[in-house]
């Protein structure tokens, strides 16, 4: 297992500056793995809040960054992508020390997050607008401009990508920032913004602070200096940010929780389903807003599948992330390892049968950190909480249906609305079914992966916007109508 042998001093950025939080508290911060200090993070409060966002509000509207060429914005974010690269390493490491995912998983986050600045920096050199032929002698034309200081509200599950999502986009449309990253995973924010510095980004562009969502978040929701606010966590916590907002009617995108079906047909392909089902919910342990946590199996084949879920899920290697052998680290903290443990005690109580996991591992040098085992539940009914209620951890719960109608309608039934996923081999079955589910983001014969070029957002309670994709950039701007007179000469509407 690795460890640190200096704990990280953290700072927060504002200004171009490193700083402590006024108040010179801090806070420890955990590795998951074994429960020891990896770093000691500023504990900011609402004044640090309030110095970072009028240092936004000053710098955009100077307009220095709103007014920089497209194609040097763009320089940038190719520059912080191509440092990102030369350190991905490093990020990886750091990542996995501070979140506890496994290696491999903290790998394709830096290479996914490399990708996406160097995504946004290539659209922003790209046309926009549009062009309308209207009534003679008017010429139309909508344009897009930054909306202006946005406050950027990350998760602790995936610390840098989640971070990366919502800075690249914002920087490129010539916005400036105030971002605040989970008080539980701060480290690899703190070496983006390394990067972010080193490249020379102007000062007051990009800020960072640290500290609690109900202090420092809710001033960066409620601050009626910020134009946008952009969560992404829990919907609890996104209701709050909603109404928060409220004050001068912010934009506002809000990435939320999700409960979400991945539906298997008796039709499938079982080996690529069962392979998809296994990452669907163990993977990142289950802490992924999209996880495929409800298991929904066509009654012809589902003793079969289970069967063989329980022997292919025993077999996933739980242990430090940095071990090159590990598929399933640590949960993020201790409390939220009691957490999800408790979701395991409700679920029993309810009714639902436990035929794998449900345990804290403590064997095999496991006992300091907050492993659990990978978990499965059947009998799994509407009415259960941990089938309605996002337990977000590697908790599976297995509900059976008998045809087409019964698995949409089930799908369908909960608050949330983020993911699903469908196997079948009948193609016509499959975009059938999935045009009836009330999600923002499916999947045929497979589950989870993402794309910088496709919008990621849910319906219902799962969140209002989209991220990535145009879809992303767009939600950081203004559409502006302007609309040109070719013939200037009184209009003659009034006769004197």
């Amino acid at each position: 297992m690795k460890t640190l042998t200096n704990v990280i001093d953290l700072k927060m950025y504002i200004n171009g500056e490193w700083v402590d939080a006024l108040s010179g508290q801090t806070h420890d911060v955990i590795n998951p793995a074994n429960g020891e200090v990896i770093a000691k993070a500023p504990l900011g409060d609402v004044e640090d809040a309030v110095r970072a966002i009028e240092v936004a509000r000053q710098s955009f509207d100077s307009g220095e960054w709103a007014d920089t060429p497209p194609v040097q914005r763009a320089s940038y974010l190719n520059a912080i992508a191509d440092k990102l690269e030369e350190r991905a390493d490093e990020f990886a490491l750091l990542e996995t020390l501070n979140q506890g995912k496994p290696i491999k998983e903290s790998e394709i986050d830096v290479a996914d997050a490399v990708a996406c600045f160097r995504y946004y920096a290539g659209m922003i050199t790209k046309p926009d607008g549009q062009t309308y032929h209207v009534a003679d002698p008017m010429q139309a034309m909508v344009v897009r401009e930054p909306v202006g200081v946005c406050s950027l509200i990350v998760p602790w599950n995936f610390p840098l990508l989640m971070s990366v999502w919502k800075i690249a986009p914002a920087l490129a449309a010539g916005n400036t920032i105030v971002y605040k990253p989970s008080e539980v995973t701060p480290v690899s924010a703190m070496k983006l913004f390394e990067i972010i510095d080193e490249v020379g980004i102007p000062k007051g562009v990009a800020n960072m602070v640290m500290g609690p969502g109900p202090t420092v978040g809710n001033e960066l929701a409620e601050s009626h200096l910020v134009d946008k606010v952009s969560f992404t966590g829990g919907t609890v916590t996104g209701r709050s940010i909603m109404k928060a907002a409220t004050g001068n009617i912010k934009n506002i995108s809000l990435e939320l929780g999700g409960k979400s079906p991945n539906i298997i047909f008796a039709d499938a392909d079982l080996e690529t389903a069962l392979d998809y089902t296994l990452m669907a919910i163990f993977f990142n342990q289950g802490e992924v807003c999209s996880a495929g946590s409800r298991l929904l199996i066509e009654d012809k084949i589902h003793d079969q599948f289970v069967e063989r879920l329980i022997e292919r899920a025993k077999k996933i290697v739980v242990g430090s992330g940095h071990s090159p052998e590990t598929e399933m680290g640590p949960l993020v903290s201790q409390a939220h390892m009691e957490k999800v443990l408790k979701y395991i005690e409700i679920g029993k109580e309810e009714g639902a049968r436990i035929v794998l996991g449900g345990n804290r591992l403590m064997n095999n040098g496991l006992d300091k950190g907050f492993f659990m085992e990978p978990t499965i539940f059947v009998d799994g009914t509407p009415d259960m909480r941990i089938v309605q209620e996002e337990i977000f951890g590697p908790v599976l719960v297995v509900q059976k249906f008998s045809n087409e109608k019964e698995a949409i309608e089930l799908a369908n039934n909960t608050k949330y609305g983020l993911a699903a996923g469908v196997f079948t081999q009948d193609a016509a079955k499959g975009l059938r079914v999935i045009k009836k589910l009330r999600a923002g983001i499916t999947w045929l014969n497979n589950y989870g992966p993402t794309y910088n070029e496709a919008p990621w957002g849910g319906y219902k309670q799962s969140g209002i916007g989209r991220g990535l994709g145009t879809f992303g950039l767009d939600e950081y701007t203004e559409i502006k109508q302007i609309n040109i007179n070719l013939q200037v000469e009184p209009v003659g509407w009034y006769k004197n």
